[in-house]
């Protein structure tokens, strides 16, 4: 190695050329990325490797010979970060955790060190909170109220489920566990479960993911200011915050457990004639969980995330006691909430209503402050703040709106289905707190604003297609042309500026949520009965709205779980549908877990310290040219690693995206860390990059970036697609229209590639080679 250094630094033209291919969304095999049935491994492992060709295996003593007549291709294949084993379907239930994880990352640029920017994350890491609040709660709901406090106390519904029969006073004749607290208890251990699940989960992925190493070591300055974050030395390790977060999201659910049971069991001690001894230990218990609930919104709201340098540490004394302390309070509130109670009965429900109603207060309080903060900085960014930034730099707060939606209806939807399965009469049990069946009953209206601006959409499009056959037969030279070929290019390139439509779709989305979940909360409270009862009294339409908001809206949030579980169930059991599940992670897990320990982790912090060494290895051995190119979200993991790459292997490296959403989706909504001042700095700082596009794709975009005087302008005119308009010589089948695939089949992407190599091969300085030597 140390005479391929030397041969490179005398002669550049000898140092070899590397082209470091990185695939897209939904994956690809290294045999069709290498255009090569002989592949081989040469580092890596199962989950995430690199591949050659088999005649390429010796490149690097190949190199020591003399100059390559072509470049060395290699694969990055890392498709099973994201779609492995049968597990992963269980990361559907992780997806309100994913959604308030990306809100995290969408605030606007401004100086990294300000109150707003750590304000900012504060609240969101609260909001995430409230999410597995939430859900813990909806599994006390369905375990401890629907089924241990309602159907096991009522003797139809007891007779009509056999399995609960021990649980009844009637059927079991007043058995051991029938009474009211011992079958709070006993139903406990679902809802521990679910947290204890959800803990393993993260536990697992945390080692996985989380543990691994990027090669960048150096410590920056807390006050340093760059273009982005993530060239900082710890961005893509994000060990400590991780696991602080799952100790004290772990904690929060057992303590709603906990409050679950002893709420219930406290509020009987308290009726007169209570016994005085459980009196007071209720209250002992509600001070300990009051206690424990602030410690636990103190751990989520002491500490942020450290990026400026690898924080190797671990809370381990936090990590392990704070879990530990929640589950031993858990344990005794059990303990007391089936102590003998022979007088006590169950009727009615369990205080639902107040937790659920309280979360989704807290949440919509929540949203609303993100909302200033995040205007505070957009209007704090600059005098150039950000225009294309989606929704004006409120697109945080709209997708953490979109996250405590789904929750709630996750939430909603398991306990209408539970309630409907175990009251099939509809009349024996009380059924789910009234708050949820109003959240419910708003469906249908949401659903109707969709489909309007659905169909307001549609016809823009409509009317781009018209305007874009005039482009085309103009573009190809063909009039009048074959009318259907035309019209399908027109309407591909019509579709695919869908895509720039959807910041109106999320605010629309989140604004209308948000008033009907206001509504839902204002009409629950205020009526305390179901919008059905609460409207028997009003005007016939009013009555019958009321009636079919409320029955469409249970028909259709059952609808939805049932095809969320089925559809969990298929890609258990199918490995392409957990490809296709896959790709929902591609897209929604770049990002670092900082909001939330419970969302599907992030395969970036494995991804990007892969590319990263890989590039840093090769041009420090070899001295040697390299092109990394990017294929959709591989384009984006190529950017980042670039980013941490140190300044003397980035001015190394030249880089080719296609299909690439780098400006298009992650400028857009991430611009504090894919901004015009973050590409723009990537641009000068590696030596060259050329970005290909068509008119047609969907997802990938221009850059939106000139030349500046730090190379050529990074974005070549669109692609023609489809290649040729009907049968030509070079083309004697008719060219299908490609959209966002096959971008290497353009003649186009080798004229790039060879301009970049040919760039780094005449600008590569002997005495940047023998300073790294």
């Amino acid at each position: 190695m140390e005479r391929a250094q030397e041969r490179a630094a005398t002669d550049p033209a000898a140092a070899a050329a590397l082209e470091l291919l990185v695939h897209g969304v939904g994956g690809a095999t290294p045999e069709k990325m290498l255009n090569d049935p002989r592949t081989v491994r040469i580092t890596g492992d199962d989950t995430a490797a690199v591949y050659r060709r088999v005649d390429d295996v010796d490149a690097e003593t190949a190199a020591t010979g003399g100059p390559r007549d072509r470049p060395v291709p290699e694969a990055y294949v890392w498709c099973n970060l994201t779609s492995g084993n049968g597990t992963r379907a269980l990361w559907l239930l992780l997806l309100p955790f994913m959604v308030v994880n990306l809100a995290h990352w969408m605030r606007p640029a401004a100086r990294e060190r300000t109150r707003a920017v750590r304000l900012y994350g504060l609240l969101v890491r609260l909001i995430g909170l409230t999410l597995t609040v939430l859900l813990v709660a909806a599994a006390c709901e369905v375990a401890l109220d629907l089924t241990a406090w309602q159907c096991a106390g009522t003797r139809a519904c007891a007779e009509r489920h056999s399995w609960l029969g021990f649980l009844s006073p009637a059927v079991s004749d007043g058995g051991w566990w029938s009474l009211p607290g011992r079958r709070l208890a006993l139903a406990a251990v679902v809802p521990t479960a679910l947290t204890v699940l959800l803990w393993y989960l993260s536990h697992r992925s945390w080692r996985a993911y989380e543990s691994q190493e990027p090669p960048n070591d150096r410590t920056e300055s807390e006050d340093a200011l760059g273009h982005t974050a993530l060239g900082r030395p710890g961005f893509w390790y994000g060990r400590r915050l991780v696991a602080r977060l799952r100790a004290a999201h772990t904690a929060a659910g057992l303590l709603t457990v906990a409050a679950a049971v002893g709420t219930a069991a406290a509020r009987q001690d308290r009726a007169p004639g209570g016994p005085v001894l459980l009196d007071a230990l209720g209250r002992v218990l509600e001070a300990a969980l009051a206690a424990g609930t602030l410690a636990t919104v103190w751990v989520v709201c002491r500490r942020g995330r450290s990026e400026h340098r690898l924080d190797r540490r671990v809370d381990a004394h936090l990590v392990r006691r704070l879990p530990l302390t929640a589950l031993a309070l858990l344990l005794v509130t059990l303990v007391y909430a089936g102590w003998e109670r022979p007088d006590r009965r169950s009727a009615g429900r369990l205080p639902g209503d107040v937790t659920f109603g309280g979360i989704a207060l807290l949440q919509g309080a929540l949203v609303i402050a993100l909302t200033v903060v995040a205007a505070i900085l957009y209007r704090g960014s600059g005098s150039d703040p950000q225009r294309r930034a989606a929704l004006r730099g409120l697109g945080g707060p709209a997708v953490a709106m979109l996250a405590c939606a789904l929750g709630g209806v996750m939430s909603g939807g398991v306990s209408q289905r539970v309630s409907d399965w175990l009251d099939g009469t509809g009349t024996s049990l009380a059924g789910p707190p009234v708050l949820l069946t109003w959240q419910a009953s708003v469906i249908p209206a949401l659903l109707i604003v969709l489909l309007l601006l659905c169909g307001l959409l549609a016809r823009q499009a409509l009317r781009l297609a018209r305007a874009e056959r005039v482009a085309v037969a103009r573009e190809y030279g063909v009039d009048p042309g074959d009318q259907a070929r035309t019209q399908r290019i027109a309407r591909a390139r019509a579709m695919a500026t869908l895509t720039d439509r959807a910041p109106l779709l999320v605010a629309v989305t989140s604004a209308a949520t948000l008033l009907l979940g206001a509504g839902a909360l204002v009409g629950a409270f205020a009526t305390g009965s179901t919008p059905a009862r609460a409207a028997e009294d009003a005007h016939p339409f009013v009555h019958g709205a009321a009636q079919t908001g409320q029955a469409l809206g249970s028909w259709l949030i059952g609808l939805g779980f049932i095809l969320f579980v089925t559809w969990g169930r298929r890609a258990y059991k199918d490995a392409s549908a957990r490809r296709t599940i896959g790709i929902l992670w591609d897209v929604g897990t770049f990002w670092p877990r900082a909001a939330h320990p419970f969302s599907p982790p992030c395969y970036a912090e494995r991804a990007v310290p892969d590319l990263t060494w890989r590039m840093a290895t090769w041009t420090r051995a070899t001295g040697g040219r390299l092109v990394i190119s990017g294929h959709s979200q591989g384009s984006v993991l190529a950017a980042a690693a670039a980013w941490q790459l140190s300044p003397a292997d980035r001015g190394r490296v030249a880089l080719l995206t296609y299909g690439s959403p780098i400006e298009r989706l992650y400028g857009r909504w991430f611009p504090a860390h894919f901004g015009p001042a973050a590409l723009h700095a990537l641009h000068e700082d590696i030596d060259c990059w050329r970005n290909l596009h068509r008119p047609t794709d969907p997802i990938g975009g221009p850059v939106r970036l000139s030349g500046d005087g730090c190379g050529p302008q990074v974005d070549r005119a669109a692609l023609a697609d489809p290649l040729a308009y009907g049968r030509t010589d070079a083309h004697p089948l008719p060219s299908p229209i490609l959209g966002h695939s096959d971008y290497q089949a353009d003649p186009a992407f080798a004229e790039e590639r060879e301009r970049l190599l040919s760039r780094l091969h005449r600008e590569v300085p002997a005495q940047r080679a023998q300073a790294d030597g």
